[in-house]
């Protein structure tokens, strides 16, 4: 089983941010929830492996209930 990586592990971190927050520019609400969508899915399947999206899921369902 491979553990769900939680440390900093992305190249430029706030040049991806930039990237991502310019995907939203310009898009309604339900046109951005629909891009997030998108973009879980394609990187869901990168993954593709199950236990770690579970405790990608866990991870970010616990991380909500911080806020």
């Amino acid at each position: 089983m491979t553990k769900l990586n939680l440390d900093a592990n992305i190249l430029r971190p706030d040049d991806f941010y930039a990237e991502l927050i310019a995907a939203h520019e310009g898009l309604s609400k339900a046109e951005s929830d629909a891009l997030n969508a998108r973009l879980i899915l394609l990187l869901a399947n990168h993954i593709g492996d199950r236990q770690v999206l579970g405790q990608a899921l866990a991870a970010a369902r616990k991380q909500q209930h911080k806020a």
